[in-house]
């Protein structure tokens, strides 16, 4: 795996964490009691993104390694997907072909 290859799929695991962790512990509000006019009682109050930021930030990094260890060292490849779904690759060629 490449510099630019492991930064996206940092990006994809980390966004993908992030849109995860953004409603955990949100205050609406409603739930404060204090709606401000022309808004729903469902927009938040207090989000905390900055620490939400940084929690996904560590659970993607540790989410990241497990994934690109798998991709590095080939415990998982593409060929074993392809067996799973269908087959469609072909046989395999040999260098010398």
């Amino acid at each position: 795996m490449g510099i630019s290859s492991g930064l996206v799929l940092f990006a994809v695991i980390w966004f993908m964490t992030f849109l995860v962790v953004i409603p955990f512990r949100i205050q609406t509000q409603g739930d404060a009691g204090d709606i401000v006019p022309g808004t729903h009682a469902g927009s938040p109050e207090r989000h905390d993104l900055k620490r939400k930021a940084w929690i996904t930030t560590g659970i993607s990094a540790v989410l990241w390694a497990i994934v690109a260890s798998i991709i590095i060292f080939e415990v998982i490849t593409v060929r074993d997907l392809d067996k799973i779904f269908g087959n469609r690759m072909g046989p395999e060629t040999t260098q010398s072909e």
